[in-house]
């Protein structure tokens, strides 16, 4: 089986997983939940998960614990998006080539059902003291989560992108905001997969660092995309930063040195990953492979 092959069964399988902790469409909160499900259902490269799953297996996580915190993490991808989308932020109407929550089911839903799947999201994380009582490591898990995802993450990131729409920006600001509003959930990903596993605060602050450039890796390419590709390819509106006059990597630097920057920092994240004595595989092959990645 190739990278490719495996990849796909991956993302079948949390998928699958994902499902198992959706909330049920009933009862008087019904459209509440259809609308959350919508957004969860509508695809996507479950990116986040599996960088959890593989980190957990590197340090030799081989429990279901694992599971809920991976659902976690895709319910609160999954709000920011929605949220990112908004007339209020983006004003975006189509992502995953679907129509946006709000375009769906009303600007108000679109609200609610973000707020909703933040805080089910923890919900769910909650649910790994019934897998494993006796984890030691579930308390530490669910602080990476939480302090990721807050004011010192991933809201912290979002509000300064926000607050700074149609402004001159330095360099300095803008890696802060793709250290926050991107990084923080590929970094909480990382890090809750090693600590499930039982990983020494070392090798947690290690996959830290790995994820950092991962995320703004992952973000200049994004910045690269939203010029370079199609609507039908992306899934999404491109030219999404010109229209809401942001000021991106590209922007300041042009393509050539945005392409040159993803390759640089994602092949510094794989020489960190390689001096680990831990190793898998299949996570250095998805990092590598987001240095091309077209959607």
């Amino acid at each position: 089986m190739n990278f490719k092959e495996e990849l796909q069964e991956r993302t079948g399988q949390v998928n699958e997983l994902i499902q198992k902790f959706l909330p049920k469409e009933e009862g008087f909160a019904a459209e509440l939940a259809q609308a959350m499900n919508y957004s969860m259902t509508a695809g996507g490269k479950r990116l986040r998960p599996i960088l959890m799953w593989e980190s957990y297996r590197l340090f030799g996580g081989k429990g279901q614990v694992v599971a809920p915190f991976m659902a976690a993490m895709e319910m609160i991808h999954t709000h920011s998006l929605i949220h990112d989308d908004l007339p209020a932020l983006d004003n975006d109407e189509y992502r995953r080539g679907k129509k946006t929550t709000h375009a769906q089911f009303g600007e108000a839903m679109g609200i609610l059902s973000g707020d909703a799947l933040l805080n089910y999201a923890y919900e769910v994380a909650f649910h790994a003291f019934y897998l494993e009582p006796d984890n030691k490591n579930i308390p530490l898990a669910l602080q990476i989560l939480s302090s990721k995802t807050g004011i010192y993450g991933m809201l912290g990131g979002q509000s300064v992108d926000v607050t700074n729409e149609g402004k001159e920006i330095s360099e300095e600001m803008l890696l802060y905001i793709y250290e926050n509003k991107t990084s923080a959930l590929i970094e909480a990903s990382m890090m809750v997969g090693a600590a499930l596993a039982g990983a020494s605060d070392e090798k947690i602050r290690g996959m830290e660092q790995v994820a950092s450039k991962v995320g703004l890796a992952f973000q200049i390419q994004d910045d690269i995309l939203d010029v370079t590709s199609t609507t039908e390819e992306l899934g999404k509106p491109v030219h999404s930063d010109e229209k809401n006059q942001k000021v991106t990597y590209v922007t300041l630097y042009g393509i050539e040195q945005a392409a040159k920057k993803v390759e640089m920092l994602s092949r510094e994240a794989i020489f960190m990953l390689d001096i680990l004595k831990e190793k898998n595989e299949f996570l250095r092959e998805l990092i590598l492979s987001l240095i091309t990645r077209t959607k």
